[in-house]
């Protein structure tokens, strides 16, 4: 046997995995079907949010948080119901991570070089009563270089453990199937695909040369969720959002196909809350699309209207960047795949982040300098872009030519100017004095107490139709696939449990395809910085777990 472990899947949960193993002293064969170059997979593309408690970010910001608080945030918004069966540890993995990231997660990070931007982000702000969904209090991290700076310190680990011949990574080497000996998994078999050129992300080619088989004491899967394959994500898709959608834009590349889920179930591995998933709501064509179908998701401030696809705005808390799933459904009640944003200069320059980092050159390219320029009057390059090239973007000094033109941009004649306008006056009327009956006005208004949000992120409260405000802009909004939050029901050390609840001898997950953790870390909603948070910490722990029990 040459391997004592093989590793399926290059993304970030593999390769902390894999990097853990190594440093234990153990030989490690690192297998993905993708070209060397999508080394990292995702979270390279991510924006880099982590979720942390109490950390000196926070703390400097004047935030005041704690793991009871935390806590008191994460069960409010998953909402585990299924405690006896499907979530029972995937609750086990959510409080060791809320632990975790209350604790060692930052110190472990920043010492392999990885450092934050010093303003949090306030993610899912929910809107509902204190228990509820959301987060009470911004803890949302951005990595100091976003994604590729928090894939580099492992892939470094990797690469070093590659020279020293601890680690042997095969690429272009698609799984099939999972061998066992007696009900015990003892290595993988599969394609050899093609040698492709494709640059990072690209779809690749699937064209087959050869066949493998290689044998381990030990296989770790990390081969990601469902969010690439439109078609998983529809026959999964929950009754409890609708019926499925026609139209969506991909959040995540082609590699992100489902196919391990299905292979593992086929040696007993279980698969759990396959009726959980997390798509976004602010979805945009990508004018210049790295893989196909490719969207990029807006990240929104809480001041942008938020109309429906025939104009009608929505009702509380469905405002921009409050409750992701909660609008989702409101969306798909709608009968429509789209929504509406409309919003001013004002707005845009300040609200509008995009995500993903080749999206923010400034922070994945560290510059400071750069950084500083977002204080500018305009808005950012790459938003800027996107209003100048992509076509979900319309554009206007008057109200009458700007519904005129979403129309036009559907071709669907859907949206009433005297409605909207009606509703638009309505709001702006709120505006007047500092108190009001409007609940977005007052979380607008709630929203600037925190300095982060004051400084960078939510413009000051103003009229929307108010003429000095122009010109008027609307962004129609894509459903955008992302994540899977059922996957491998797993024990807290990464042990893949069968139908019994038994571990399925010889089987370990880690990452998305696990759920982030037991099959369900997040139940029916996340908190965000918690998808690649999720990779970092199931793939630490199923490391740790296997060196020890080699």
């Amino acid at each position: 046997m040459d391997f004592d472990v093989i590793v399926v899947g290059a993304g970030l949960a593999g390769l902390v995995a894999t990097a853990e193993i190594a440093d234990a002293g153990k030989k490690v064969l690192l297998l993905d079907q993708e070209p060397e170059l999508s080394m990292g997979g995702q979270a390279f593309w991510s924006f880099g949010g982590l979720f942390l408690v109490d950390s000196p970010e926070q703390r400097r910001m004047g935030i005041k948080d704690s793991k009871e608080l935390a806590w008191q945030d994460w069960l409010g918004t998953a909402g585990f119901d299924r405690e006896e069966d499907e979530d029972y540890w995937g609750r086990k993995w959510a409080q060791a991570y809320v632990d975790f990231a209350a604790g060692e997660k930052r110190a472990w990070l920043h010492e392999m070089g990885v450092r934050f931007f010093p303003v949090v982000g306030w993610a899912e702000r929910g809107g509902y009563l204190a228990d509820g969904h959301g987060n009470s209090v911004p803890r949302f991290h951005i990595v100091w270089g976003t994604g590729p700076a928090l894939v580099a310190p492992f892939e470094r680990r990797v690469r070093e453990h590659m020279k020293k011949g601890l680690v042997e990574f095969r690429p272009r080497h698609r799984v099939n199937q999972l061998l066992t000996d007696n009900g015990v998994v003892v290595g993988v078999s599969g394609s050899i695909l093609v040698p492709s050129s494709a640059a990072r992300g690209q779809d690749s080619s699937r064209e087959v040369i050869g066949n493998f088989e290689y044998r381990a004491q030990s296989v770790l899967v990390a081969s990601g969720g469902i969010g690439g394959n439109l078609d998983l994500v529809r026959k999964n898709w929950p009754t409890r959002l609708g019926e499925p959608p026609k139209q969506m834009v991909t959040g995540v590349p082609a590699y992100v196909d489902g196919r391990m889920l299905s292979i593992t179930e086929e040696v007993g591995g279980r698969i759990v809350n396959k009726d959980r998933m997390w798509h976004y709501t602010e979805g945009l064509k990508n004018w210049d699309p790295i893989w196909s179908n490719h969207g990029i998701r807006i990240l929104p401030g809480p001041s942008s209207i938020w109309l429906d696809a025939t104009g009608k705005r929505f009702p509380a808390p469905n405002f921009p960047g409050f409750d992701t799933l909660g609008t989702l459904e409101a969306i798909k009640k709608t009968g429509y795949d789209y929504s509406w944003f409309i919003l001013t200069q004002k707005i845009i320059e300040k609200e509008f982040a995009l995500s993903g980092s080749e999206q923010n050159p400034d922070l994945t390219g560290k510059s400071i300098r750069k950084v500083l320029g977002r204080a500018l009057p305009g808005p950012s390059d790459p938003v800027k872009a996107f209003m100048e090239h992509g076509e979900d973007f319309v554009i206007a000094d008057n109200l009458t030519d700007l519904v005129k033109g979403m129309n036009q941009l559907t071709g669907e004649n859907l949206l009433n100017l005297s409605d909207i306008e009606r509703q638009i006056k309505a709001r702006d009327r709120e505006i007047d004095n500092t108190f009001t009956k409007d609940l977005q006005i007052t979380a607008i208004r709630g929203a600037r107490n925190y300095l982060g949000d004051k400084l960078i992120r939510v413009a000051p409260p103003h009229k929307i139709l108010e003429p000095k405000n122009a010109p008027l802009i609307a962004v129609r909004l894509n459903l955008l696939s992302r994540k899977t939050l059922g996957g491998l029901q797993t024990d807290l050390s990464g042990r893949v449990l069968n139908s019994g609840g038994k571990p399925v001898p010889g089987l370990y997950a880690a990452g998305e395809v696990s759920g982030f953790g037991g099959g369900g870390i997040h139940g029916y909603r996340a908190l965000e910085g918690t998808f690649v948070g999720g990779c970092l910490f199931t793939g630490r722990v199923a490391g740790r777990a296997i060196a020890t029990e080699l």
